[in-house]
């Protein structure tokens, strides 16, 4: 699944925005060529998240893989991300965290919106495909939702022009234009799928498009395509394996991808990361906030396989592929075989027990 790999654009995303000529010498962030255990900082996070995390923990020794955690405690009730953790992901340059739990209303922000911002991760990837063995609607799904992350209503970026009117900031298009073709490029896929709301936003919308259409000048042998975000919604629980990669703004991209990954087998199973020019954060890929209910953390039966796969990605990022294949291949191993998986995919297992079973299918 080499394919799967997120490129860390650091040449590209760091170039002039006026030139949009992209460059084939653009490659993966430097990594020590030795093979030396790297270190990772880990946001165990709320609800399930020590339990997911603790999954990847529990099998990243299982692996003997050469990385190691450093572990910090951060609450979604927090003000703010603290500073020695920005610190900590500064330096290492890559994160694992579990779910950050979102005060509705009230004034604080989401840590999880802080986090992307602080780090600049602006484009959110979630790779939406069909396991083996795990029975969905449709088949041959295989999507990756490619979303600005640091800019528009879902940035938290805002401000109150005059009493009642709010205005929320949408910019940044060209990078994550850029970086959605560049990714389809790199990784051998056929099309990418403008998702917009042009014809209401247009001046905002309409940025996005124009900078999405000069982009595709510069790539002839990637099909370009797009679609107003009503029409996706439809398309996507419709005919699904229409789709290859689809770049979208901030807050329909949030839609698309829980939707996306609703379609090929649930948010329980579907990887993701966010990344920026210098720095990755991998975690679930949709529902990243969600924490679990109460319920599923007592039983201790949450769903590993998302941020599992996660870190997987991760270790490909980090340039340990024969690793990432390992566990990507046990996972798969034990969704086909059916016998382990818990209450979202309609078994009984515990969290463990799931766990137990992708390090006995390690190779």
């Amino acid at each position: 699944m080499a394919r799967r790999s997120i490129p860390f654009l650091k040449q590209l995303l760091t170039s002039p925005s006026s030139n949009l000529t992209p460059t084939r010498s653009v490659t993966y962030m430097p990594r020590p060529g030795d093979g030396a255990p790297r270190p990772v900082t880990l946001i165990p996070g709320d609800g399930i998240g020590p339990l997911v995390t603790g999954a990847v923990e529990q099998v990243m020794e299982a692996m003997h893989a050469p990385v190691y955690f450093e572990r910090y405690e951060v609450h979604g009730d927090m003000k703010r991300v603290p500073l020695e953790v920005i610190e900590s992901i500064k330096k290492n340059k890559v994160c694992l965290k579990g779910g950050l739990a979102t005060p509705m209303g009230g004034g604080v922000s989401s840590l999880n919106v802080q986090l992307r911002r602080e780090l600049d991760l602006y484009a959110s990837l979630v790779n939406c495909f069909n396991l083996p063995g795990l029975p969905t609607r449709h088949e041959n799904v295989d999507i990756v939702v490619i979303r600005e992350n640091t800019e528009g209503e879902y940035s938290g970026l805002e401000h109150e022009v005059v009493p009642g009117v709010v205005e929320s900031l949408k910019f940044c298009s060209e990078r994550i234009a850029k970086y959605a073709f560049e990714y389809a490029y790199l990784n051998n896929r056929k099309k990418v799928t403008a998702v917009h709301k042009a014809n209401i936003m247009k001046l905002a919308d309409g940025l996005f498009l124009e900078s999405c259409r000069e982009v595709a000048t510069k790539y002839p042998g990637i099909k370009y395509n797009e679609i107003i975000v009503d029409n996706c919604c439809m398309q996507l629980v419709s005919k699904p394996e229409q789709f290859d990669v689809m770049v979208t703004p901030n807050l329909y991209g949030n839609l698309v991808a829980n939707t996306a990954a609703g379609i090929a087998g649930g948010t329980g199973v579907m990887p993701g990361g966010n990344v920026g020019a210098d720095h990755a954060v991998f975690e679930q890929g949709a529902s990243a906030g969600n924490v679990g209910s109460e319920k599923l953390l007592e039983q201790k039966k949450a769903n590993p396989v998302a941020v599992l796969l996660s870190s997987a990605m991760m270790l490909r990022h980090l340039q340990f592929p024969s690793f990432a294949d390992r566990l990507e291949t046990a996972v798969k191993r034990v969704i086909s075989d059916g016998k382990y998986r818990t209450k979202d995919l309609g078994g009984t297992s515990t969290t463990q027990e799931v766990v137990d079973a992708v390090i006995a299918a390690l190779d």
